[in-house]
C-alpha cells in the first residue's frame, strides 16, 4: 500500500520560446539547492542545442542534468524519492511523462516541469495539456512578439525567411530553422495551395 504524504505536488511552467521558462526553472532549482535540499534534474536526450548535459537558458545560465531518452529512465535514474525532481522540456516527452509525475508527486515530490505549451502552429503540444491539467501550480511565461512589441504566448517557425507551412513536422531536427516569439495577431502558418 502506498503512504500518502502531506508533501509532494506538481508545477508547470509554460510559455512560447523566448519567454524564460528555462530561465524560471533553474531559478527553481538553485532556490531548492541553497535550502539544501536534494533536487535531480532531466532533460530530454533530444534538446542538445547547448549541450548534451546542461539545462540552458538562452541568457546562457546552466544547470547540470541526467539526458534521458523517454520517461521511463527518469524513474530508473533516481535513488529513492529526493525534495524535487525538475523536468526541462517536456513537450518532447512521450505520455509516460504524465504517470512519472504523479507518481512522483504522490510519493512527497516537488515535481517541476517547464515547456512549450503550444507547437509553432498554435496547437497545444505534446502531453503538455495532461501535464496542465495535473498540475497544482502553472506559471504562464509571455514573451516580446518580435513583430509589434506586444506580449507574445506563441512561438513562430520561419524557414528560408518564411513562416513553416501548417503541413510541416511539429518536431524538426535541422539548422534550416529559426524561431521568434510572437503575439496572437502577428503569428503566421501558412497553407500550400492545392496541386492540380
Amino acid at each position: 500500500m502506498d503512504l500518502k504524504c502531506s508533501d509532494g505536488w506538481i508545477e508547470v511552467i509554460c510559455g512560447s520560446m523566448f519567454a524564460g521558462k528555462t530561465e524560471e526553472l533553474i531559478r527553481r532549482i538553485t532556490r531548492i539547492q541553497l535550502a539544501k535540499r536534494e533536487v535531480v534534474t532531466f532533460k530530454p536526450v533530444i534538446d542538445d542545442r547547448y549541450g548534451k548535459t546542461d539545462i540552458v537558458s538562452h541568457s546562457q545560465r546552466r544547470i547540470k542534468s541526467i539526458p534521458v531518452n523517454d520517461s521511463s529512465e527518469i524513474i530508473v535514474n533516481l535513488k529513492g524519492y529526493p525534495y524535487a525532481v525538475a523536468i526541462d522540456e517536456a513537450q518532447f516527452f512521450d505520455e509516460g511523462i504524465v504517470e512519472v509525475a504523479e507518481h512522483l508527486a504522490n510519493h512527497g515530490v516537488r515535481v517541476i516541469i517547464a515547456g512549450l505549451d503550444l507547437n509553432f502552429k498554435g496547437e497545444p503540444f505534446g502531453v503538455m495539456p495532461k501535464l496542465l491539467a495535473r498540475a497544482e501550480y502553472v506559471t504562464k511565461l509571455q514573451a516580446i512578439c518580435q513583430v509589434c512589441g506586444d506580449p507574445a504566448t506563441r512561438t513562430q517557425r520561419i524557414i528560408n525567411n518564411q513562416p513553416a507551412y501548417e503541413d510541416d513536422p511539429i518536431i524538426l531536427v535541422s539548422a534550416q530553422e529559426k524561431y521568434e516569439a510572437r503575439c496572437r495577431h502577428c503569428h503566421v502558418v501558412l497553407k500550400r495551395e492545392p496541386k492540380e
